[in-house]
């Protein structure tokens, strides 16, 4: 048994798509045309990180109700957590890239870590060993 996908909702599918492959490095693992349950078109997207088993569903908001969660999918707490190899080189290519930082590196227990924003604004945990 395993976790394969967890849903990420966003504003647009293509931003999105350039900012976990351009800026965290995923790979874009399948973009196919689909259908909402009531028969609007929608896309299925999926990234994942190299090596990684668990992907993310980018998926677009569809409502008001979904759009006001775009951003805020565990109330404004981390939500989600990035395990790197090598700490130093993923915050400073992530720095370059424009991403949002919102805490900067620290030592923890459990290894080093950053917070920083997603294209759509939650919070995520950047990992590394100590």
């Amino acid at each position: 048994m395993q976790i394969d996908l967890v849903a990420l909702i966003v504003d647009e599918y293509d931003p999105a798509i350039a900012f976990f492959t351009d800026v965290l490095g995923f790979g874009l693992v399948e973009d196919s045309p689909s259908l909402t349950t009531d028969g609007r078109p929608k896309r299925w997207v999926v990234v994942r990180p190299p090596g990684a088993q668990t992907g993310i569903l980018l998926a677009r908001a569809d409502g008001e109700r979904q759009g006001a969660a775009t951003g805020n999918q565990v109330a404004g707490r981390v939500g989600f957590f990035l395990r790197v190899d090598d700490f130093d080189a993923a915050y400073r290519r992530m720095a370059e890239a424009g991403v949002t930082f919102v805490r900067e590196p620290r030592a923890e227990p459990y290894g080093r870590v950053a917070v920083f924003l997603d294209i759509a604004g939650n919070r995520w945990d950047l990992l590394g060993s100590a």
